[in-house]
């Protein structure tokens, strides 16, 4: 996915612009942000409310492309939760693009519950 992401960027007719593109990829652990043993996550998104904040994360100075996917369901520990992707003009416009876009998914866009 990642891979195949980048290359259609890559061949873009406007990707000369591109001099940064960064991914994230969350993977559900083996404890709980309070260090407790669970043994996967269930998980849920707001599709709407992350195509609002894609499109507005999109729209900044600097940045060419954001992708996103999200793993719904019952997931294991080692799968993945979700892969994000960031390309743009420069590392000033792109890291706290990233960051900013991850951060809204998790407080905005995905619930989590542990399975324990």
């Amino acid at each position: 996915m990642i891979d195949s992401w980048i290359s259609e960027i890559k061949s873009h007719p406007q990707s000369s612009s591109i001099g940064m593109i960064l991914v994230h990829n969350g993977i559900v652990r083996a404890t709980s942000k309070e260090g407790k043993p669970v043994k996967g996550m269930r998980l849920s998104y707001n599709a709407q409310k992350l195509n609002e904040i894609i499109k507005e994360i999109k729209n900044r100075e600097g940045v060419f492309e954001v992708r996103v996917w999200i793993n719904e369901g019952e997931l294991k520990i080692g799968d993945d939760i979700m892969k994000v992707l960031v390309a743009g003009r420069f590392r000033t416009d792109v890291i706290p693009a990233l960051q900013e876009l991850v951060s809204r998914i998790k407080n905005e866009v995905v619930h989590e519950e542990e399975i324990i």
